[in-house]
């Protein structure tokens, strides 16, 4: 698959694993931030530690949610090696997300609960994006057998609906013959 298809069909596959990725961020976010708030209100616990005690009970929750649902997929062979790069990359992202609420509370005294939220939110945000890149690059690999076959098709110039990329035309022979060209 070359061309103007290849990218239209890339950008879709993309489209839908941000989709997901989103979904399963966005009810993650809720409960970390259902977390902090509870422990900022109910308990004597610094801001900053309840925050890391939410980010870590939300952490386990999106595991389950990128694993079965938007990278369910994907590569499942090395579970030992995909939970201890996914804890490690989220191990980074909360150091981010509790780094911008530290530096707001203790380095600018922004401490209010407002603040607190907002400053949460920006946080949630860059590591989102580090995690994301990081998840789908390291943690939920793409199975080697859709890289290899795209590949394929690409370097044999043929596109997904079974016509010969270089004339356009049906090509009805075997797999064995397109093969040996």
């Amino acid at each position: 698959m070359n061309g103007p298809a290849a990218w239209r069909a890339r950008l879709d596959q993309l489209g839908r694993e941000v989709a997901k990725f989103g979904a399963v961020g966005a009810l993650g976010t809720l409960v970390n931030f259902g977390v902090s708030n509870f422990l900022w209100h109910t308990t004597n616990l610094q801001a900053v530690r309840a925050n890391i005690i939410a980010t870590v009970i939300a952490i386990a929750f999106n595991y389950v949610g990128f694993r079965y649902f938007t990278y369910r997929d994907r590569d499942k062979s090395g579970r030992t090696r995909e939970l201890t790069l996914f804890l490690a990359f989220s191990a980074v992202g909360l150091v981010i997300e509790n780094g911008v609420l530290y530096m707001a509370i203790y380095g600018f005294g922004w401490d209010s609960s407002l603040q607190r939220n907002v400053f949460k939110v920006v946080g949630i945000g860059i590591a989102t994006l580090f995690r994301f890149w990081s998840y789908r690059t390291w943690v939920f690999k793409t199975l080697p057998g859709r890289k290899t076959a795209a590949g394929a098709e690409s370097f044999l110039g043929e596109s997904q609906d079974g016509r010969d990329g270089r004339d356009g035309r049906e090509d009805r022979r075997s797999d064995v013959q397109r093969t040996h060209r």
